[in-house]
């Protein structure tokens, strides 16, 4: 299922980078802090369908463009996406740490489904 809020966030990051305009730009123009701005791009709080309207009058380009779910929106690795924005070598460190943990939790609970399901499909004998 995909969340609309880290799709409106992408777009709405992506357009800032391309057209190079900063957070704060847009943090000014809606009338509201960075730190908010930052939340709406990190997908941490909900963009109202009005600050949409604004944010793409800002932008210059249709509400269309900013919901838009293209492949590129789609998070694929959700840390790796996240990584870019980290600018410390420790930060980017911690968030590898994690993907790998995260990926070894995933074989393992992949491996525990599977031996579950043939546990479970065996035949039962009284013997």
């Amino acid at each position: 299922m995909t969340n609309m809020n880290e799709v409106l966030a992408h777009n709405i990051y992506m357009q800032l980078k391309q057209l190079k305009k900063k957070q704060t730009d847009l943090a000014e123009n809606l009338g509201i802090s960075k730190q908010t701005v930052n939340k709406m791009l990190n997908g941490g709080r909900t963009i109202t369908a009005h600050e949409l309207k604004q944010i793409a009058d800002y932008l210059e380009v249709p509400m269309e463009e900013l919901v838009k779910i293209s492949d590129s929106s789609k998070p694929k690795a959700p840390l790796k996406a996240f990584m870019g924005r980290v600018s410390s070598t420790q930060g980017k460190e911690g968030i590898r740490i994690a993907e790998k943990l995260i990926q070894i939790y995933l074989f393992h609970a992949k491996y525990q489904k599977e031996a579950f399901k043939k546990w479970r499909n065996e035949e039962w004998s009284d013997e």
